[in-house]
């Protein structure tokens, strides 16, 4: 996408309006709901100019708890709880992000990491999103998320089993 936006840094993309960007979405294929998520994108650009002065690291900067780094993430328009917490978590462990704790950083309601608990015989198949997410904070309080990355990846490993069965 630097390509289009001519660069990839921050000022690049914040060049782009809405309609460049829903080109670029539809032409690359980037997300399933293309118009909605370039709309989110441009606008995400936008708010972090405006909040954070074009710095996206400022909202996690100052060793935040969890619970602050994921509301400001629910600020941005088309994120919720999920991509929220998604992030949150991807911060921890591929950006090495460090911050007050971890209590806040649900598991994601995911249907492949719902699979993998399910197949371990942790979760009943027509369990709700939220048992999901309270069996998660009952296995780990401290860090109900930890299980996310492990989980998704595993349940999708599920997928070929199941059809064969």
């Amino acid at each position: 996408m630097g390509q289009e936006a001519g660069g990839f840094r921050f000022r690049d993309y914040l060049k782009l309006d809405k309609r460049r960007l829903r080109k670029i979405f539809q032409d690359r294929a980037l997300h399933r709901f293309r118009v909605r998520a370039a709309d989110s994108f441009h606008s995400a650009l936008q708010d972090i100019q405006n909040k954070y002065s074009g710095d996206a690291s400022r909202i996690w900067a100052g060793n935040p708890s969890s619970a602050a780094i994921i509301r400001r993430f629910l600020e941005f328009n088309g994120v919720g709880p999920k991509i929220a917490t998604m992030a949150t978590n991807i911060l921890l462990r591929d950006f090495k992000v460090k911050i007050r704790d971890y209590s806040s950083i649900d598991i994601s309601t995911d249907r492949q990491v719902k699979k993998f608990f399910v197949r371990r015989g942790l979760l009943r198949k027509d369990a709700s999103n939220e048992e999901l997410t309270y069996l998660a904070r009952e296995l780990h309080p401290e860090y109900p998320g930890v299980f996310d990355f492990i989980a998704w990846t595993q349940g999708r490993a599920f997928r070929a089993d199941e059809v064969a069965t």
